[in-house]
């Protein structure tokens, strides 16, 4: 793929993955409670076995999405001469999603229930056991991967000082609230960091394809020699 065409497809997928991600997420129902909630997932499942499936299938492309923008992103700081933390990052934001997006997957279980006569507690419940751990082993890796993206950002110095701290505390939002199990942090807090974070890189990335100051790189190099 050439340059020229490679810099719109690297913009539009960052900038397009956390509107996509927001959209799939506000869609879900309202679940009350400290989740797992049970009895509010059957009782969501329910009464729209049809919106269930489509929030969980929007939400399986949007982790897909997120992981493409971070691939985009990373190439981004990798240009800017931002060699050390947004490689090591990567492989964990990769992983954390592919775990993430393993979990709406799980979530046609109860839906099959629903369409096929059965009781969708029963069956959320039978995911339980492989749901959590999931839910945390991707958390946790995501966190990692994505602070470690945020250092990438901030050392890379692509943004102006103060979209970087907006870029830096929005991944940092974004980690944490994969670890609250409250639903509105997990489906609308996630979704407005997540487009907090991308949005300033893929205007940055569209403005500025190649980094006009010193890549990070070479001001080490520099450093180092005096």
């Amino acid at each position: 793929m050439s340059a020229s065409t490679r810099r719109p497809a690297r913009v539009g997928i960052v900038a397009i993955a956390p509107v996509v991600l927001l959209a799939a997420l506000s869609y879900h129902p309202h679940l009350p409670g400290r989740q797992p909630n049970l009895d509010a997932v059957a009782s969501a499942v329910e009464l729209d076995p049809s919106r269930w499936a489509v929030v969980h299938l929007g939400a399986g492309v949007a982790f897909g999405l997120l992981s493409l923008a971070f691939l985009a992103i990373r190439s981004y700081l990798h240009e800017a001469g931002e060699d050390r933390w947004s490689a090591a990052a990567l492989p964990f934001v990769i992983i954390g999603n592919t775990l993430y997006a393993m979990l709406p997957g799980m979530e046609f279980a109860p839906f099959a229930a629903v369409e096929t006569g059965g009781s969708a507690r029963a069956a959320q419940e039978a995911l339980l056991p492989w749901f959590v751990p999931l839910l945390a082993a991707g958390a946790l890796t995501f966190g990692v991967g994505v602070l470690g993206m945020a250092r990438g950002v901030s050392r890379s110095r692509v943004l102006s000082p103060g979209l970087t701290r907006l870029v830096v505390v929005a991944f940092v939002v974004m980690a944490l609230s994969r670890f609250v199990p409250l639903a509105a942090a997990q489906l609308y807090v996630q979704g407005v960091a997540g487009l907090a974070a991308l949005l300033p890189l893929a205007y940055a990335m569209a403005k500025q394809p190649h980094h006009a100051g010193e890549p990070v790189s070479r001001e080490r190099n520099h450093h180092v020699s005096s």
